[in-house]
């Protein structure tokens, strides 16, 4: 696709893989618009990237209506979702709550379900779209306490599957990326210093590689894995 001019939105867009794929998009000229839950985080990522912001849960299905209907609104239609939006939890089976359950699936796996259905029904009605949802290499094997976290990514690929199906005779593409470990202060921790290990910047660069694949064709799943994080 042709990324100059094209209406993206990217959840979660206040910090790690979402800002750095936010930029990404801004300086192949899209016009991005990101989202997040701290409204105070999110100002400070949109003034410094140069994008709007609207802030919200993903998790709500109010606000994700609002969300995709403010950016439609402003453009006239939006061309790219990159579901990005995602929390974690990690316990032994034994010590895993109910409760840790709702609130990683509230945002990994609803969130990703509300915002997708909401750009959805946009880009049925355009004819075309790109869906991008951020999975994880957890989403494809399984790992010692990694009940919620892995399983909320093993829902993601499997909705991703179903709507692939669903819209590409709309002419819509649906992609599930699947980084391995990144450097992003994942839940809340500031992350270490590891030359061996990816940054934020390489899963945005191959995300924005996919999306400038010519619109007859896709990638429908890659991952990125680093090449020597030993």
């Amino acid at each position: 696709m042709e990324l100059r001019g094209a209406v993206a939105l990217v959840t979660g867009g206040s910090a790690g893989i979402g800002r750095a794929v936010a930029q990404a998009l801004k300086a192949e000229g899209a016009l991005v618009t990101i989202t997040g839950r701290d409204r105070q985080r999110l100002e400070g990522a949109s003034g410094a990237l140069g994008v709007a912001a609207i802030a919200g849960d993903v998790g709500s299905e109010e606000d994700a209506r609002r969300t995709v209907a403010e950016v439609v609104a402003r453009h006239g239609r939006l061309d790219i979702l990159v579901n990005n939006a995602g929390i974690g939890s990690f316990a032994p089976l034994v010590e895993t709550d109910l409760s840790s359950f709702e609130r990683v699936y509230r945002t990994n796996v609803f969130g990703a379900f509300l915002m997708a259905r909401e750009a959805a029904r946009q880009f049925v009605r355009q004819r075309s779209g790109h869906l991008v949802n951020i999975s994880s290499t957890a989403g494809t094997k399984g790992f010692e306490g990694g009940t919620v976290y892995a399983s909320s990514k093993f829902a993601l690929r499997g909705m991703t599957e179903c709507w692939r199906e669903e819209l590409r005779r709309s002419n819509v593409r649906v992609m599930l990326v699947n980084p391995s470990e990144v450097l992003t202060g994942f839940g809340g921790r500031p992350p270490p210093e590891n030359p061996r290990k990816l940054r934020p910047r390489e899963i945005a660069d191959a995300i924005v590689g996919a999306l400038k694949v010519d619109d007859r064709g896709f990638l429908p799943e890659f991952s990125v894995f680093a090449t020597n994080p030993f």
